[in-house]
């Protein structure tokens, strides 16, 4: 079985495809993708990565389940929920064959203050977000070979154009995200059939949870809905910068990814690139 591998960015042509994989638009479920793709592709650099929300769960229970040797790397901001923190320590003790690995910003919130000022997050979210996701994603994929993440189409419209596979230009790296297709009644039906721990959040308001400075609950949201409108509040901020933004083409955001814009410029093997 074969599935398409998409390019990130307009600006440079798609890398050679990878074992099993074809150019071209394809749906299949998450099951599908992890047997037909990651089965085929370099073992000993698979890596995923997560912040513990409804999605990232659902998928470690399938990546346990299809007995991949899969490492999990999980960034430690400082500023997560007790809840949070508490579901990762559930989690190591369930997933026990899993890797988990926690990496931190170079900086501690201490640190932070004395060379930004206090509450960084609350007069620049986005170099914040820089500081305590950005930087530290990228020292965890420059170890790896494929990248895999728990992004959903219908997440947000800067997310309707990720696809199963696509090489992401960002950080140079394959990315699979075996979720892409699917709504999040179907990740909420998954986690209650398959009696997955959840962040007990989820069933109090906050459909995407982040950073507690910048986490709000949503009024009316249950563990089925899915909105980004309590994060960075005020901001017009929606992402964190980790992935960058995929918009469906012919989507007015398409035709200018800020994001993106030096996609492809680092290179792992570049000697000083980090």
């Amino acid at each position: 079985m074969n599935l398409p591998i998409t390019d990130a960015s307009a600006n440079k042509p798609p890398p050679p495809s990878a074992p099993g994989v074809q150019s071209g638009p394809i749906s299949r479920s998450p099951e599908e993708v992890i047997g037909s793709v990651l089965r085929r592709l370099p073992q000993n650099g698979l890596v995923m990565t997560t912040s513990f929300g409804m999605e990232g769960a659902a998928l470690l229970e399938m990546l346990y389940q299809a007995n991949l040797p899969v490492r999990v790397a999980w960034i430690d901001t400082d500023f997560h929920f007790e809840e949070t923190y508490e579901l990762i320590r559930r989690v190591q003790a369930r997933y026990s064959r899993l890797v988990f690995e926690r990496f931190s910003p170079a900086l501690s919130p201490q640190e932070q203050a004395r060379v930004y000022g206090e509450a960084l997050w609350s007069r620049d979210p986005d170099r914040c977000c820089e500081i305590r996701k950005v930087e530290p994603l990228r020292h965890i994929l420059d170890t790896a070979s494929v990248w895999i993440t728990a992004l959903r189409r219908s997440q947000s419209p800067t997310r309707a154009g990720i696809e199963h596979v696509m090489w992401d230009w960002q950080h140079n790296v394959l990315k699979v995200s075996p979720l892409a297709d699917w709504s999040r009644e179907q990740v909420w039906e998954f986690i209650q059939s398959h009696g997955v721990p959840f962040n007990p959040l989820h069933e109090r308001g906050y459909p995407s949870i982040g950073c507690t400075h910048c986490t709000k609950p949503v009024a009316g949201a249950g563990p089925a809905d899915y909105t980004r409108q309590g994060r960075w509040q005020g901001t017009g901020k929606t992402e964190c910068g980790l992935h960058g933004r995929y918009p469906a083409p012919g989507h007015p955001a398409s035709a200018a990814t800020p994001d993106l814009q030096h996609a492809g410029e680092r290179n792992r093997n570049t000697p000083g690139s980090a």
